[in-house]
């Protein structure tokens, strides 16, 4: 029949880029080929701008590397990093769509008990287009939006409209994201547990996000997801989604923003290596003690009504109170604030 080849049109299929960061062919993609072949894709080119990256045929893309970046940012792309996986936020900057879904190149599709392959977007997907519950600690049944499942009995009527949904955070079956440490001690370990559930993380609760199997809505808190100041030239590495889903959360907390967590799941198909990790990953270690009290104790001023605004005034506070720690947070505050006014310059219509 001359309509059986006729693909069904996905939902979202103009409104959302996937952004890929990698230093190789993007053969992976053939797997992902039947969840992913429709959307537009946004891939970042780290490392060697000379070198070629190949993409599989069929997909439609667009690919940045180091000399787009220079030329596009001019001086401002000192903001973006380099020889590290947190170049991708350079595509979330460039991209026109209202959401955005993110995914490491080791990360293949996973399948759920039954034996069926997971549509990790098309869960993202639901995640961001249902509400939250951050106001409320949590649903004992989980995510109440869920076909099968609801408010339950005590949780108050004038809080069950929730609030937008600007994270969904998915998780990874088989090499758990660990840090070198903990590698280290396990280095066997496989994560097989595949847990049916999506949970809103409460108002003034933290989390230690991972970017590699990540969506969001980029309208809401687009101007909030910055990678930071990692790999070439910078004291830590490793930390880059971590420091965008501290600031993040505080953001999404005072403008009354949603972020889940839990399904989808994607194989994770790679360890990196410990030894190298904990070179990146020691400052950090330490640091990171330091970091938790500072953005569990951040607040931020009711004049802030805008994401720019608030990321503009964390920026402040990074510098104030981390920059007594090491000099690098006041380099990095500065870049912050330079990814901001980036930001603004190739969205001016978001101004």
């Amino acid at each position: 029949m001359a309509g059986s080849s006729v693909k069904p049109t996905p939902v979202l299929k103009d409104e959302l880029d996937i952004v890929i960061p990698t230093i190789r062919n993007l053969d992976f993609l053939e797997m992902w080929r039947p969840f992913f072949e429709q959307y537009h894709l946004i891939i970042v080119q780290d490392g060697d701008p000379s070198k070629i990256i190949k993409v599989p045929e069929g997909f439609d893309y667009e690919l940045y590397n180091r000399n787009d970046i220079n030329r596009i940012l001019g001086p401002k792309a000192s903001c973006i990093s380099f020889k590290d996986s947190a170049c991708r936020c350079f595509g979330y900057m460039v991209s026109k769509k209202k959401y955005i879904y993110t995914i490491d190149d080791d990360c293949f599709v996973a399948k759920n008990p039954s034996g069926e392959q997971i549509n990790a977007l098309e869960q993202h997907i639901k995640n961001l287009l249902s509400p939250s519950t951050p106001f409320f600690f949590f649903n004992t049944l989980y995510d109440p939006y869920r076909e099968g499942a609801d408010f339950v009995r005590g949780y108050p009527f004038s809080l069950r409209e929730g609030a937008p949904t600007a994270v969904s955070h998915g998780l990874w079956l088989n090499i758990p994201d660990y840090d070198a440490p903990t590698q280290l001690v396990k280095p066997r370990e496989r994560n097989t547990r595949y847990v049916d559930t999506v949970l809103t993380i409460p108002k003034g609760t933290l989390f230690p996000m991972c970017g590699m199997n990540l969506g969001f809505n980029r309208e809401l808190i687009g101007p909030a997801m910055y990678f930071g100041l990692m790999g070439d030239g910078q004291p830590i590495g490793r930390y880059d989604d971590m420091w965008a889903g501290w600031c993040m959360k505080v953001i999404c907390d005072h403008m009354g923003y949603g972020v889940k967590t839990g399904l989808p799941y994607i194989w994770h198909s790679k360890a990196s290596n410990p030894f190298v990790n904990l070179k990146k990953e020691y400052k950090g270690i330490y640091w990171q003690e330091d970091l938790i009290p500072f953005f569990q104790s951040a607040v931020l001023p009711k004049e802030c009504v805008t994401v720019q605004q608030c990321y503009i005034e964390l920026a402040k506070q990074v510098k104030e109170k981390l920059g007594k720690i090491d000099p690098y947070f006041i380099k990095l505050a500065d870049a912050m604030v330079t990814w901001i006014e980036a930001w603004d310059e190739l969205n001016s219509t978001a101004k």
